[in-house]
């Protein structure tokens, strides 16, 4: 009888554990199939539009040139990106468009050639024929083809022609036609820098053996000054916003963690035998680390206004939180025969905490620190796009433009080199305090 009940109990197990493996994959199955249908997955594959995102990606890496005429004026001007601040002037213009009064031709990529002459547009593609488009109301659209193709969009006000060569839009206020150019504007010296239209071996020679182009100024002090006061990008406020970020994450770090050292020892049960002491504590710590920082921003920052001192308190207040029960763990596992040992030279307590204690916990506690610095710096990036400060400002300026989006990718850029930066800095100084290494190794 014996043997038997032990033969159901063991096939009893093994019944238990098949349905276990298989019921563990059933279960994950079960959860896909609900994910699909709560989110609306298919819905929003439908939803999804690739053109606008290869659109997006090819803005975040290029830029536009646009040649407008003001119907209404009669009047003709280039500039890049549309922006007043980067007109061409008369002797700057490309040599691939000619303007001539109320007379322009503008020639793209690949053979295209479109014209502005007086109240008539007309673009010349090759492979297709001749586009001409005379403006009024209705506007009116001549074609090769009885047929409007798929990439003209004309209605009774506008008309609009896209091709990979370039971007024509005619309404009957603004005509513009845009060509498309790799990289990154006027990204090191803005058109007001007689550096502008030098080539890098004009720079070089300028730097080095040329007269100087402002008498009261080095000729390489101007190209570094021309740099950071580039009126188009900013590089010397941005590389301000990138110290101030680093900044809110410094002070909000080290403040948390100088409260929580010594709240970590009330919440700590072998250094706190209290019970009330260490559940009042432990609540308080709880409760500072459950609200996210994000809260304590729109809180802080509705008290103080705004300001990157509001988010390195938001930082201050939440880490203090997590520092303080990561703190007290390691205090709980403290070994007691150190502190005996100094207790039994007839130290006193304080003596005992500063000789027993913080030798052994210190190094947890800067190595908890470090990492919660590394941590910051990107959490202080969201932080300031709610309080207005650092590279997190500028990053939601550029991205509530809509136009920007190469200026999204250029501090999308720094923010991760910034925080290459910080782990490789963090990683250097865990080795030099905690192990007393500093070969890299």
């Amino acid at each position: 009888m014996a043997d038997i009940a032990f033969q159901s109990q063991v096939l009893g197990q093994f019944r238990r554990k098949k349905l276990m493996s298989l019921a563990l994959p059933g279960l994950a199955l079960a959860y896909l199939v609900y994910i699909i249908f709560a989110f609306d997955l298919m819905g929003l594959a439908q939803r999804a539009r690739l053109d606008n995102g290869l659109v997006l990606m090819a803005d975040a890496v290029s830029y536009k040139v646009h040649v407008t005429r003001d119907n209404r004026r009669q009047s003709i001007e280039a500039s890049i990106e549309g922006s007043r601040r980067m007109t061409f002037a008369p002797d700057q213009r490309p040599d691939w468009m000619q303007i001539d009064g109320d007379h322009a031709v503008v020639n793209l990529p690949n053979g295209n050639v479109v014209t502005y002459d007086g109240p008539q547009v007309t673009w010349d593609m090759p492979g297709y024929g001749l586009i001409r488009i005379t403006i009024g109301s209705p506007m009116q659209l001549d074609l090769p083809t009885n047929n409007v193709p798929d990439f003209i969009n004309a209605s009774r006000s506008r008309v609009t022609v896209t091709s990979p060569d370039g971007r024509l839009t005619v309404t009957r206020s603004r005509t513009e036609v845009m060509r498309y150019f790799p990289g990154w504007e006027l990204f090191f010296f803005d058109m007001d820098s007689p550096f502008h239209a030098m080539s890098w071996t004009e720079i070089g020679q300028a730097v080095l053996s040329g007269a100087r182009i402002d008498p009261q100024t080095p000729n390489a002090a101007l190209v570094v000054s021309d740099f950071l006061n580039n009126s188009i990008w900013r590089h010397a406020d941005v590389f301000a916003a990138i110290g101030e970020t680093v900044l809110m994450a410094f002070l909000g770090t080290l403040g948390a963690a100088a409260l929580a050292i010594p709240l970590a020892f009330f919440a700590a049960s072998n250094f706190t035998p209290a019970r009330i002491v260490r559940f009042a504590v432990r609540r308080v710590l709880d409760f500072v680390r459950g609200v996210d920082a994000l809260i304590f921003t729109i809180i802080l920052s509705r008290a103080f206004g705004p300001g990157p001192m509001t988010g390195a308190l938001a930082i201050l207040i939440t880490d203090t939180g997590t520092f303080g029960k990561l703190f007290s763990e390691a205090l709980e596992n403290v070994d007691g025969k150190q502190i005996e040992g100094i207790r039994s030279t007839g130290a006193r307590p304080l003596q005992r905490y500063r000789f027993g204690v913080i030798p052994q916990v210190m190094p947890v506690f800067l190595s908890q620190m470090l990492y919660m610095f590394e941590s910051n710096t990107r959490s202080a990036t969201i932080v300031g796009a709610i309080v207005g400060g650092g590279i997190g400002l500028l990053l939601t300026q550029a991205i509530q433009t809509t136009v920007d989006w190469e200026k999204v990718t250029y501090y999308i850029l720094l923010i991760v080199l910034m925080v290459f930066a910080m782990d490789a800095l963090s990683g250097w100084m865990r080795r030099r305090l905690i192990k007393g290494d500093s070969s890299g190794r």
